[in-house]
């Protein structure tokens, strides 16, 4: 098992390019836990930091108890002495979230990515008792703050409230707005925030973001790798032209059909992790699979794939 992440080492051990992971589904419908395995090796292998199952793009959602603890567990075999694995563990309820925590410590996960409850929009004292709760476990928590999916704003207020529960030690920040970056730091200069909006990672690596929870760094993670380690540095110059051509592509990911259209692109990349979303998700359109496929080839003719 690891060493717990301190408080004042967060900022430090989850610098870097992390993967929100795919689920993928084999032809039957059950998770294809070798598919999973087989892409986070590939992940680590090229230069990705962390991988984190069970979240949004993971379709959690969709997924059994028994299915989200299969998903973690992948990870964890792989990324040992190699990477982070930081589990999604958001649920309607605590009770829920904690035992998907307790799982996560239990099997040696690195942190858990926790988004507010996701059965009502919860009042201020609410959203500190779900993430007590969860942080109670022993684990580092990862606040996500995504109020497309949850009706909840984390706003840099409600942040730096959570940030003073013992555990809370970072958040994934996909509110689409970069100004959040540095209203959360003014606030809260030692929490880790993590860009977790594709098409805002170089803009959020400039004001101080020092990670990325990505969902295309899963398609693309040496192209991805790059752009956000120049960005770290400042080097805009040597990271736009690059940046630029993914950007149609990456903002894919601020859409309802960003699972479809991740997934397709690893599928037109020959990775295993791509394939059927679980429904009532549906496959891309033709017209989609085509746009896709076309961003896809100028992203990658910039970074001279």
């Amino acid at each position: 098992m690891p060493d717990p992440i301190a408080p004042e080492d967060a900022r430090t051990a989850l610098a870097g390019v992390h993967v929100a992971l795919t689920t993928p589904f084999a032809p039957d419908g059950r998770v294809d836990l070798d598919a999973l395995t087989a892409h986070c090796d590939g992940l680590l292998a090229a230069g990705i930091r962390g991988l984190v199952p069970n979240g949004s793009l993971g379709e959690y959602e969709s997924l059994t108890p028994d299915e989200r603890r299969a998903n973690v567990e992948a990870a964890v075999g792989v990324a040992r002495g190699r990477g982070l694995v930081i589990a999604g563990v958001s649920a309607p309820d605590w009770r829920t979230a904690a035992g998907h925590a307790r799982h996560a410590l239990e099997v040696g996960a690195d942190a858990v990515m926790l988004l507010p409850p996701t059965n009502h929009a919860p009042t201020e004292l609410e959203l500190v008792d779900h993430f007590r709760a969860v942080a109670a476990e022993g684990l580092p928590v990862v606040a996500y703050n995504n109020p497309f999916s949850t009706r909840t704003d984390l706003t840099p207020e409600l942040i730096a409230r959570l940030a003073a529960i013992d555990g809370v030690m970072a958040v994934k920040e996909f509110s689409g707005d970069v100004r959040r970056v540095s209203a959360i730091l003014e606030r809260v200069p030692h929490l880790a925030v993590l860009c977790g909006s594709d098409d805002l990672a170089l803009e959020s690596a400039l004001m101080g973001a020092v990670g990325w929870i990505g969902g295309f760094t899963g398609a693309l993670p040496s192209e991805t790798v790059r752009v956000w380690e120049l960005g770290r540095l400042g080097d805009v110059e040597a990271a736009l032209p690059a940046y630029r051509a993914m950007l149609p592509l990456l903002r894919w990911d601020a859409t309802p059909r960003f699972v479809e259209a991740i997934k397709h692109t690893i599928d037109l990349l020959g990775g295993r992790a791509g394939g059927p979303p679980r429904p009532p998700r549906r496959v891309l359109d033709e017209e989609d699979r085509a746009v896709v496929a076309a961003q896809l080839a100028v992203a990658r003719a910039a970074g001279g794939r």
